[in-house]
C-alpha cells in the first residue's frame, strides 16, 4: 500500500473515531457530516427586535439602551429595526457593534421596510436604491440576515384600518395581482448582487400585500431561485390557516419571529402555540435564531422577560 492510501486511511479512521467522541460527549454535529446518520440539533438561539421596547411609541427608546437591556435579561443576540435608529453614521454603527460585542451579544437581525409594489417605475427605483443602502449598513454592523419585504397596493392609508380588515385591502384600480408580483421579484433580482457582495441574505417576511399568505412569499422566493433569498418567518402575521402557512415557509427560513401579546394587542390578539411552533421548526431542522417582538399593550419592561421565559421553555 503506498504512503498516500496509509495516509488518507489513518485521516479517515480518525474522521470516524473523532466524530463518535464528539457523539458521545454531546457536542452536535454538523448536517450531513455521517451520510446515514442524524446530526443533533443545537438549542435554538433566542434575540429580541428592538421594536420589543419601543413599538413607534412617541418617545423613541435607543438602540444603546435596548441592547443593554437585551444582554440584561439574558437574551443571545438583537435585532435591530432600521427605523428606530438615531443616525447611520459609521461611527454610530461601529459602537453598537462595539456595545453588542463586549456584551456577549449577537447583532443578528435588521428589520427594514421598502415597497415594490408601485407601477411608477421611479418609485420602485427608490425602494430598490432604500434597500442597496439598508444592505450596506448591515454589512457595517455585521448582520447576517435582513428583513424586506414586498410592499403594499397602498389604497388603504390607515394601517389601524388595514388591520381590521386583516391586511386585506383593494388593488391599485386598472392593475393586477400578477403586475405586482412581476415589479417585486423584479426588484429583489437587481438587490441580489449587493446582498451576495456583503454576505447578507434577504429574508422576505410574510408580512402584508402580495407576502400577506404563505403562497405569495413562496411564490416570490421559488422564482427568484437564489440562496440569497430566503425568508423571515413572522409568527403572527398569519390570520388564517395559522400553523399551516408556517409550516409552508419555515424550511426556507432564515429568521423566525416570535410574536406575544401580553396586555392584549395593539392591532388584534393571536394565541399562539409556542410548542407547536418549535414542533415545526424542530422538524424542518432550524437552526437559527428566533427573534421576539413583543406587541402588547403590557409594559415591555414585564411582557419583554415573561415573553423570553416562554420562549425558553416552549422552544428549548
Amino acid at each position: 500500500m503506498s504512503a498516500s492510501l496509509d495516509r488518507r486511511a489513518f485521516l479517515s479512521q480518525s474522521a470516524l473515531v473523532a466524530g463518535s467522541l464528539l457523539s458521545a460527549a454531546g457536542v452536535p454535529l454538523a448536517q450531513g457530516a455521517e451520510e446515514g446518520k442524524p446530526a443533533r440539533l443545537r438549542p435554538i438561539r433566542l434575540g429580541v427586535s428592538t421594536y420589543s421596547f419601543w413599538q413607534f411609541r412617541e418617545q423613541r427608546v435607543e438602540i444603546e439602551d435596548c441592547i443593554e437591556q437585551a444582554a440584561r435579561l439574558g437574551f443571545d443576540g438583537v435585532e435591530i429595526l432600521q427605523v428606530q435608529m438615531k443616525e447611520e453614521s459609521n461611527g454610530y454603527l461601529q459602537q453598537l457593534k462595539r456595545q453588542a460585542f463586549s456584551l456577549g451579544l449577537d447583532l443578528m437581525g435588521f428589520s427594514t421596510h421598502q415597497g415594490f409594489v408601485s407601477p411608477d417605475k421611479a418609485v420602485r427605483k427608490q425602494n430598490i436604491d432604500k434597500t442597496l443602502h439598508s444592505i450596506e449598513l448591515a454589512y457595517r454592523l455585521g448582520i447576517p440576515t435582513m428583513r424586506v419585504n414586498t410592499g403594499r397596493w397602498g389604497t388603504t392609508k390607515s394601517f389601524d384600518e388595514l388591520m381590521a380588515n386583516k391586511g386585506i385591502e383593494p388593488r391599485l384600480e386598472g392593475y393586477t395581482d400578477e403586475q405586482g408580483f412581476t415589479w417585486v421579484i423584479d426588484a429583489l433580482e437587481r438587490c441580489l448582487a449587493k446582498a451576495e457582495e456583503c454576505g447578507v441574505v434577504l429574508g422576505l417576511e410574510n408580512h402584508w400585500g402580495l407576502g400577506r399568505d404563505a403562497e405569495g412569499v413562496l411564490r416570490i422566493v421559488h422564482e427568484i431561485d437564489s440562496p440569497w433569498l430566503r425568508v423571515t418567518a413572522d409568527t403572527g402575521n398569519f390570520l388564517e390557516r395559522q400553523y399551516e402557512q408556517f409550516e409552508q415557509i419555515a424550511p426556507l427560513a432564515c429568521l423566525v419571529q416570535a410574536k406575544t401579546y401580553y396586555g392584549g394587542g395593539k392591532w388584534y390578539t393571536l394565541d399562539i402555540d409556542y410548542q407547536k411552533i418549535g414542533a415545526i421548526l424542530k422538524k424542518n431542522r432550524y437552526q437559527g435564531y428566533v427573534s421576539l417582538e413583543f406587541e402588547g399593550q403590557e409594559d415591555p419592561a414585564t411582557a419583554v422577560p415573561k415573553s423570553l421565559e416562554l420562549l425558553r421553555k416552549s422552544l428549548a
